[in-house]
């Protein structure tokens, strides 16, 4: 409530001229300011009772403008509970006269916003500043402020991992020219907007494009080191996670040339993976206890996000070291059970099909037998009559291969006795 002092005074110059209100205002808007009491919730009522009397007033647009302003300005250095009460309050109070208070408004829903922050309330926060008017024709706004307001929205909205209306507001910075050129000419602000796109596509299940927006942001020198070392990570997990394929394995081939990936906790399973090794129960269970909620969320088929990579990356690493094998032995090396629906082996087969399907695995099934046959040697017909002698070519190139570069090592780490063993 209201203390009385400010009400009698308030009541007092209702009737006077526009001159001793508007000074009267000021006055006490000073003493309201430079001697607040030291309850918060009085503090505010006070403002509120203010505010109430200044709008109601039979003062004009021109002379109400500037104190508002002025008690929006005061509302910087007060508690984050009074600038949510007061701030909603005169959010509310103008949407009757908007058209006439468009500045005002804008200041005091970025004032608002500040206070649920400092409250964790991050979803109100983005709503605070969304009732902002960023085209309106009665001001004038830069391209740069509407851009800043966007992503603040955006980072609001991910900080409840309310990834749906983080990606309404990040389209409005998509889907327009100059934001674009805005985050071409403003590298702090093209940080932001990466991170929080790859965070979007983190949550959307998008992993490959998530860790190539990761990536990028781990290079950016605008971050400290710590922050460029979990974008890295991030970048990491979200490969990992991504589906077995071609491009999967382009990206852990970037990850793991990348000589920052071996300070990284996710370097042995990256390692593992980029190397085409069967994934242990120890490893996956060791790399998914530092997964984030949703990437641990199982999908429709019952499976979670890094069960379905595990078991697809692994069923590629089995490809590798057989030419053929029957789907009941290769869903023992998957680990699968049999469930009401199907049994271990339908499972496996239904892995393989799949990824054959998808580009992602070179190889024919015969489902009778009950058989998957690999692709040993790439462009090589599965049944071709030269299959065997081209296997052989390749494994002969691949073992003479190893043996220049065992060669090329030697030279460069021991020259002399290279030399001393040379024939000449």
């Amino acid at each position: 409530m209201a203390s009385p002092e400010l009400t009698a005074a308030l009541e007092s110059v209702a009737d006077s001229s526009a001159a001793v209100k508007t000074r009267t205002y000021n006055d006490l808007l000073n003493q309201l300011t430079n001697a607040p009491p030291a309850s918060a919730v009085e503090h505010a009522a006070n403002l509120m009772v203010y505010i109430d009397a200044v709008l109601s007033s039979s003062l004009g647009i021109i002379n109400i403008r500037p104190i508002l302003a002025s008690i929006i300005k005061s509302l910087s250095s007060v508690p984050a509970e009074v600038k949510v009460k007061v701030g909603k309050h005169i959010a509310d109070a103008l949407q009757s006269q908007l058209a006439s208070y468009e500045e005002q408004d804008a200041a005091v829903r970025e004032i608002l916003a500040q206070g649920y922050e400092a409250e964790e309330e991050y979803t109100a926060a983005a709503k605070a500043l969304q009732g902002i008017h960023l085209d309106s024709t009665q001001r004038q706004v830069s391209d740069r402020s509407k851009v800043e307001t966007w992503v603040k929205i955006v980072r609001y909205y991910l900080e409840d991992d309310d990834t749906v209306s983080a990606e309404t507001a990040l389209n409005k910075i998509k889907n327009s020219a100059a934001a674009a050129q805005v985050l071409k000419d403003s590298p702090d602000l093209r940080l932001l907007y990466q991170l929080s796109q790859a965070r979007i596509m983190d949550s959307r299940r998008d992993f490959l494009n998530a860790s190539a927006e990761y990536l990028n942001v781990s290079f950016n020198t605008m971050t400290d080191e710590d922050d460029r070392r979990r974008a890295l990570s991030a970048a990491i997990k979200t490969a990992i996670l991504a589906p077995a394929g071609p491009h999967r394995s382009r990206t852990l081939a970037k990850l793991y040339k990348d000589e920052r990936s071996t300070e990284t906790e996710e370097y042995g399973i990256l390692e593992n993976m980029f190397l085409d090794r069967l994934l242990s129960p120890a490893d996956v269970e060791a790399f998914a206890s530092t997964l984030a909620p949703h990437q641990l969320a199982k999908t429709a088929d019952g499976s979670t996000v890094l069960s379905k990579a595990v078991t697809e990356h692994n069923l590629l690493a089995t490809s590798r070291l057989y030419e053929n094998i029957t789907t009941a032995a290769l869903a023992k090396i998957l680990g699968l059970k049999d469930s009401k629906d199907e049994t271990a082996a339908e499972k496996a087969e239904d892995y393989a099909a799949r990824m054959v399907e998808q580009g992602r695995l070179r190889g024919e099934i015969d489902q009778i037998a009950g058989v998957i046959v690999f692709e040993t040697v790439p462009g090589v017909e599965l049944r071709g009559p030269t299959r065997h002698l081209r296997e052989w070519d390749y494994n002969v190139q691949g073992l003479v291969e190893d043996v220049e570069r065992c060669a090329a090592a030697l030279s460069e780490s021991f020259p002399e006795l290279v030399m001393e063993q040379m024939v000449h």
